[in-house]
């Protein structure tokens, strides 16, 4: 970190900060470190088709992009278990199609929807009913059953302590009601996919994951090395997996122990990074989730609550939330905007600035350094935090494809294919729109939402401290007991008072503080 306040004189903030870099490394170089060697935590990252249609090549790049990011993931001692990696891709409809043949059924209109399901691998019994759960919450909302299927696995190459661990793993194939498509069908799977959540919960199986439910996204997951992943799962090395959209992940654990469930990417993101106000975002959407569900999903309401479930690590929190804001009819990239915006300020375009004062007022921004892959089924999104803490990379080709990720040379792409590329700055993003076959850049894409609704009326209307009443000439003046009441209603502690308000009363001025102890080690 580099402090500009007290510069040498005659040298600007620039040059400081480029001898800086320079002394740095040559201290490192003498200590004998590699400053080319570190590497962040985590790997994220998506290859998309901008026309929209299915490839197999996305598929194999996406793979080869998640093996070659694997340095970015911890081993265990047993060398085969990792902390978790995965893939999020369109789902093959010509392959489940085949599929669904095998079970004797034949094919209803409309796209095959499919679960793929964690069941408690050692509890035959527990097994049954989870799939019991799962079926009768399929019949309540009108979906057909066109049966199960066990997903091949080749458990030689994981870990002793991954298989220890390790799920029945099973996929259910659905076709959706008639007439039911788009998204309308995802926020039926979304709707019954809590459904059947709740019931499990409620009737205490635990090992019961749904690691997806849709007809657009399917995810193979788990704890082995990103090199195994098309070992384990057989299922990627068919011709017939073709995908529009592949989003990859390796994951580092950092503030949760490795678990299968746990392994991203969860239902519509991978994220690389941390998110420092989860404790705060979560009682957000405590308090405000009874409101927000009755106003998106009506009398299903209670279905999805909590949208945040137990034990959910940070990104797991962050996915819960941004999946309910694009089943209650957002897109992907307004929904980025909600969560993670960017830094903004009086010099923000005024339309830019008018939007985000909106949606600060729906959304307590989840702050931290992020790099997130994102997708609602029509839209592949990719973006940064406000800081850009954590990288993220783009390359778009001649032959229709963008690939993002935390590296560049995750995959070997002909320099004389490529189109642009690049690094996105500060609170940026890149999507695509997979029905229209469109690229939009980070400023086309604010330009399109700010555009949507007149937000300089939406925000005309909000009560401001300017239209509070003037204060009564006598001052307002309680007994002790009161005084606490109020206070504790208001959270404030003693330390506050200290700490923060004392100095602003004394100095009309915000309190500066630090953290930290400097009392020496023993």
């Amino acid at each position: 970190m580099t402090d500009h306040t007290s510069l040498p004189p005659g040298m600007s903030a620039a040059e400081y900060t480029t001898a800086y870099e320079a002394v740095r490394e040559r201290l490192f170089e003498a200590a004998g470190y590699d400053i080319t060697a570190q590497h962040d935590a985590c790997g994220v990252g998506l290859v998309c088709s901008i026309d929209g249609k299915p490839r197999r090549e996305v598929v194999e790049l996406g793979i080869k992009a998640l093996k070659a990011i694997w340095h970015r993931g911890a081993v265990d001692a047993d060398g085969k278990t990792g902390d978790g990696a995965g893939i999020l891709l369109s789902v093959p409809q010509d392959f489940f199609a085949d599929q669904v043949k095998r079970t004797g059924h034949a094919l209803r209109p409309g796209p095959i929807a499919v679960g793929q399901v964690f069941l408690p691998r050692n509890d035959l019994g527990a097994q049954e009913a989870c799939r019991t759960i799962v079926e009768a919450e399929a019949l309540r909302f009108g979906f057909y059953i066109y049966g199960w299927r066990q997903v091949p696995v080749n458990i030689a190459v994981i870990g002793e302590k991954a298989n220890a661990t390790r799920p029945e793993i099973e996929q259910i194939m659905l076709a959706p009601p008639a007439g039911m498509d788009g998204e309308a069908l995802e926020r039926a799977l979304y709707l019954c996919r809590k459904r059947i959540e709740k019931r499990a919960h409620q009737a205490n199986h635990v090992g019961f994951y749904l690691c997806s439910f849709s007809a657009k996204s399917l995810i193979y997951k788990g704890m082995f090395l990103a090199e195994h992943i098309d070992e384990f799962y057989p299922d990627l090395r068919d011709e017939r997996f073709h995908a529009a959209v592949v989003i990859f992940h390796q994951r580092y654990s950092t503030n949760t122990f490795p678990q299968w469930w746990l392994a991203q990417p969860f239902r519509c993101l991978a994220h690389n990074g941390e998110i420092n106000t989860i404790r705060g975002n979560k009682n957000w959407m405590l308090s405000h989730e009874i409101k927000m569900a009755s106003i998106a999903f009506g009398e299903r309401s209670e279905d999805i609550k909590p949208v945040i479930p137990a034990g959910a690590s940070d990104t797991a929190a962050l996915d819960a939330v941004f999946e309910a804001i694009c089943r209650s009819g957002r897109d992907a990239p307004t929904a980025k905007l909600m969560l993670v915006p960017e830094a903004w300020d009086e010099h923000t375009p005024e339309k830019h600035l008018e939007m985000y004062k909106y949606l600060a007022s729906v959304m307590e921004p989840w702050d931290g350094p992020a790099a997130l892959a994102m997708t609602d089924g029509r839209w592949a999104v990719a973006g940064v935090d406000r800081n850009a803490l954590r990288p993220l990379r783009y390359t778009q080709t001649s032959d229709g494809l963008l690939i993002v990720g935390s590296e560049t040379g995750m995959v070997q792409i002909p320099e004389s294919t490529v189109i642009a590329k690049g690094r996105m700055g500060p609170g940026q993003m890149i999507a695509v729109d997979l029905d229209q076959g469109v690229l939009l850049c980070d400023r086309e894409i604010k330009d399109r939402i700010a555009g949507e609704h007149d937000y300089a009326a939406m925000i005309g209307e909000f009560i401001t401290v300017a239209d509070l009443p003037e204060p009564d000439a006598a001052p307002l003046r309680f007994d002790r007991a009161e005084l606490t009441r109020r206070q504790v209603a208001a959270g404030q502690t003693l330390e506050d008072m200290e700490l923060i308000l004392a100095p602003m009363v004394e100095t009309a001025k915000e309190a500066i503080g630090s953290m930290g102890d400097d009392t020496p080690l023993a």
